[in-house]
């Protein structure tokens, strides 16, 4: 024992003029320390300095200090656009201290897609010690423009923007409006649009929903360079309504199809939509007489009016064919849509129609027809919608439509698998307030 203490006392004193050899050797002593301890020492042993028996000094070669590479002299920085910004205001938060890149980027056609300051938007430069302009990021929607030095100038390359899929979830409790609660949870408007769109089949969003209602939804959403650029698809959601609660999953099919389904596995999709709109009113509802406004006589209105701004997209109810496309001077511009054999329904006052909406073409149910404009008999932009069983006008907010098919017996165990996480992820919401609206 005294001849390894010696030796140790020697190892010591011979590194001592090497900073970082001496870390490593007081780590040695550590270890042998720990050694001891874990031993242990008796309590009527006395430790002693082990005894020296010689002195050696010695220079020891230490290794040679590698130089930093350039990656780690240069810097990134990011910036987002505020409105009112120029590009060399934005340039000097950046801390771009190079005259040539300034004017490159003020000037030059080749960088006029990235003039186009939209705020919000994250800018990112890499830069030297000095200032100089190494690299430039922009990235606007799904394209990322990137400035890069080459042969003494630079050079823009528009390329897609790599694309980084992140599920998110968001809930909140509805206290004033609908709007109001998608505003507060912050909902991009693909998404919002989705969630109406998945259980207006069962609810009607311009009557049934009341202050305390809930919605949970589970969603994609793809980043490029950290930045959101674009929506997927709502994979879950749940709308409590009344004190009702209805959940939906999303399941795709093998052929590449998908839809929405209740956890026991029935389709949330009826046959026909409960509204044509999103979030609009009814300004008149189905009854046999009406004061017509402007011709100022009692008549029927066999249908539903539903005031919206103008330009608002209006949706196919159900699959189906286009029976017409045309212009009347009551209805204005209006389409009648042809669903399996004996149900129509009629759109009309449109300010136009979708592209490809012509007499004989097929549409989906969801599908946008037309706008909502003011057209033919109209005080103003709304939507006039009928709805007729064997040419018999019906009032729609009365029609009780048949489901889709459900998730088949082959099925069932595949859907069962991509559900419960979903499901599960719902039930860890239901009870957290991600958004609030007072």
């Amino acid at each position: 024992m005294v001849r390894d203490f010696s030796r140790l006392s020697e190892t010591l004193r011979r590194v001592s003029s090497s900073r970082r050899v001496r870390g490593a050797a007081a780590a040695a002593v550590l270890s042998f320390a720990g050694v001891l301890t874990a031993f242990g020492i008796a309590p009527s042993t006395v430790a002693e300095p082990p005894p020296v028996v010689s002195t050696v000094v010695e220079n020891v070669a230490l290794a040679p200090v590698v130089a930093a590479s350039s990656e780690e002299d240069t810097y990134w920085r990011e910036e987002r656009i505020q409105g009112g910004d120029t590009m060399a205001r934005l340039l000097a938060r950046l801390r771009i201290e190079d005259p040539h890149a300034v004017k490159f980027l003020r000037d030059s056609r080749q960088a006029q897609g990235l003039r186009r300051l939209i705020p919000g938007k994250m800018v990112r430069a890499r830069t030297g010690e000095d200032g100089r302009l190494l690299e430039l990021r922009y990235t606007t929607g799904v394209m990322m423009l990137t400035v890069k030095p080459h042969g003494g100038d630079f050079r823009v390359a528009e390329e897609v923007a790599p694309l980084e899929r992140r599920i998110l979830m968001r809930a909140a409790d509805i206290r004033t409006s609908l709007f109001a609660a998608i505003d507060a949870a912050a909902l991009d408007d693909s998404i919002a649009a989705q969630l109406a769109d998945i259980f207006s089949t069962d609810i009607d969003f311009h009557q049934d929903v009341r202050r305390g209602d809930r919605f949970t939804v589970i969603y994609e959403m793809y980043f490029a360079d950290g930045e959101p650029v674009q929506s997927g698809h709502v994979l879950a959601a749940e709308f409590v309504n009344a004190g009702n609660a209805r959940q939906a999953v999303w399941f795709r099919h093998a052929d590449g199809r998908g839809d929405y389904y209740a956890p026991d596995g029935r389709a949330i999709r009826k046959a026909f939509l409960r509204s044509p709109l999103e979030y609009s009113r009814i300004s008149s509802g189905f009854m046999e007489l009406r004061f017509h406004p402007i011709l100022e006589r009692w008549r029927a209105h066999r249908g539903i009016d539903y005031a919206a701004v103008a330009g608002t997209g209006v949706k196919a109810s159900a699959d189906g064919i286009v029976e017409t496309a045309a212009h009347d001077s009551g209805y204005g511009n209006f389409i009648v849509l042809r669903h399996e054999q004996k149900y129509t329904t009629l759109y009309g006052h449109l300010s136009g129609f979708a592209r490809g909406v012509s007499r004989g073409a097929r549409v989906a149910q969801g599908q946008v027809i037309g706008y909502v404009g003011a057209t033919g008999l109209a005080t103003g932009p709304h939507l006039h919608y009928e709805f007729r069983v064997n040419d018999v006008h019906q009032d729609p907010l009365t029609i009780a439509a048949d489901p889709a098919p459900p998730i088949t017996a082959e099925l069932r165990a595949k859907f069962d698998v991509a559900a419960r996480p979903m499901l599960e992820r719902l039930a860890l919401l239901r009870g957290t307030k991600l958004a609030r609206l007072n």
